[in-house]
């Protein structure tokens, strides 16, 4: 019951493919974008990648949406295996370089929160685009209730529109490398793990993760 009413407010129907299906049967591809250290950059550095950064901005016909997720690391993993490394040195000296290191890092980090930032482009696109308006209105008649719009999209539109934004992603991927910047799509399994840390901060933090089933990674 607290699934159903926590699902009335997603937009999100279902993850297919790589891409997102929207509950108005418009879809969503998700880039990961690297970042780069602008601050560290020469002068001419930094004027080569704003007019890099403004070339690609004013090539796009289209509208993407730039998100930024601030996470916290919980580094208790990385600790406990230095100490699983530092119990099987079998030199004394590395050894104690070993427990030493791992002493530095957690007095570094006690009482401070390490935060990790990860960067996203949504690229949309929707059967309007692909069908015309008129095809997709007929498609998604106005007079039919929200259960039967919400109704699966058919295969061969999926196919068409997740071609198309397929193209999308990979321009706006070559246009981010012209910045020095690495853009990835991600999977399925990895669009899950997304959204499920943003609606499960907690668990996400301490590296729980539910299992996927199969039949869901499509």
């Amino acid at each position: 019951m607290a699934n159903s009413a926590t699902q009335e407010f997603l937009e999100i129907k279902d993850i297919r493919e790589g891409v997102l299906l929207l509950k108005n049967n418009s879809i969503r591809g998700v880039l990961m974008v690297s970042s780069i250290n602008f601050a560290l950059k020469s002068d001419e550095e930094q004027s080569a990648i704003i007019y890099a950064f403004q070339s690609f901005l004013n090539s796009l016909d289209f509208s993407c949406q730039i998100v930024i997720q601030s996470r916290n690391i919980n580094i208790t993993p990385y600790l406990d295996g230095l100490k699983d490394l530092e119990e099987k040195q079998t030199s004394e000296l590395l050894r104690q370089q070993t427990s030493s290191y791992r002493e530095f890092i957690k007095n570094l980090v006690k009482g401070d929160t390490i935060m990790t930032k990860n960067f996203y482009v949504v690229v949309p696109y929707s059967l309007m685009e692909v069908l015309g308006v008129g095809a997709a209105a007929k498609q998604l008649d106005f007079l039919k209730t929200k259960k039967e719009k919400e109704q699966q999209m058919k295969d061969d539109d999926f196919q068409r529109c997740k071609s198309q934004i397929w193209q999308r992603m990979e321009f706006l991927a070559m246009g981010l490398r012209r910045c020095g910047l690495e853009a990835i799509p991600l999977t399925t399994p990895e669009l899950i793990e997304l959204f499920w840390s943003i609606h499960h901060p907690e668990q996400a933090e301490i590296g729980y993760y539910p299992e996927i089933l199969p039949e869901l990674l499509k």
